[in-house]
Formats: structure tokens, sequence, C-alpha cells
């Protein structure tokens, strides 16, 4: 019984962890620092940063 609380409350939290906010349409999540692969071009109505892959943003970033 104690396994079964324990491993609720693990996929509980896990699902609260992963859901990040969409942004830039479906392209991108706000998050609070963006991966190297991602660039930062908006912001979120959070404050976050909407973390984006280049090949989706249409403007040369400098």
């Amino acid at each position: 019984m104690k396994l079964l609380l324990l491993l609720l409350t693990v996929i509980l939290v896990l699902d609260q962890v992963t859901k990040a906010t969409k942004c830039w349409g479906t392209s991108g999540r706000c998050k609070t620092t963006c991966k190297e692969t991602e660039v930062f071009y908006i912001l979120c109505k959070t404050g976050d940063k909407c973390c984006v892959n280049p090949k989706y943003v249409p403007v040369k970033l400098k």
C-alpha cells in the first residue's frame, strides 16, 4: 500500500513538472531557461522565456 501511494505521488509530481505552457503557436514552450538548441525571442505571460527551435523563428537573430 505504501508503495502504491509513493508511486502515485511521484506520477502526480512528474505530471506537474513536465507541463510547460505553449507559446509561439505550438512551437515553443515557456521556461525559465532555454536549452542550447533553442532561442529566446519573446516573453510569456508568466514572465518566463518562450524557448523556440530557431527554424520556427521567422527573423534572423543577432
